[in-house]
């Protein structure tokens, strides 16, 4: 499930995302093998998650196989790793994942080859709204909205003579 969906099946109030999106980078190579995306923050209302969209060779690679690996957690808690990519000079020097999301921590790894290899996308975080806060906003809002309108009079009748 991707975290752009609402998720209104949990139980309790009905929650809604607000997302803001980073540009994201990292060069592997063989002086610096890895990197380690995480979310660091504390704040329990933030997700942070990861969407893979390039791995490409840098300048100066070798006529050599760079694989690319994907440590992060699945579907049910554990964390597996997968390569990603496959790269080489004259055949392969870059690959279009699309939109490849991953949620906080993920490891990208320079598993064979020197690289350099540069591996782009997305950093994005969601903050996730409960309703309840956002109806009391619209509350206040629309009694703003009533002490703004001019109050009705009734209409006098007319008298017989």
């Amino acid at each position: 499930m991707s975290f752009r969906d609402d998720d209104s099946s949990d139980i309790g109030p009905p929650v809604q995302s607000k997302l803001e999106s980073f540009l994201f980078s990292c060069e592997l190579s063989s002086k610096v093998p890895f990197y380690t995306f995480q979310d660091g923050d504390d704040e329990e209302d933030l997700e942070h998650f990861l969407e893979l969209r390039t791995v490409c060779l840098g300048e100066g690679a070798k006529e050599e196989s760079n694989v690319v690996e994907v440590t992060a957690m699945n579907h049910q808690g554990k964390t597996i790793s997968v390569p990603i990519a496959n790269l080489h000079i004259k055949c392969l020097p870059m690959v279009s994942l699309g939109e490849f999301e991953l949620k906080a921590p993920v490891t990208l790894r320079l598993k064979a080859g020197t690289g350099p290899v540069t591996v782009s996308g997305l950093h994005l975080i969601a903050l996730q709204a409960v309703d309840s806060d956002l109806s009391e906003d619209d509350e206040e809002e629309d009694e703003d909205e009533e002490e703004e309108l001019p109050a009705i009079k009734p209409a006098k009748k007319k008298q017989k003579q």
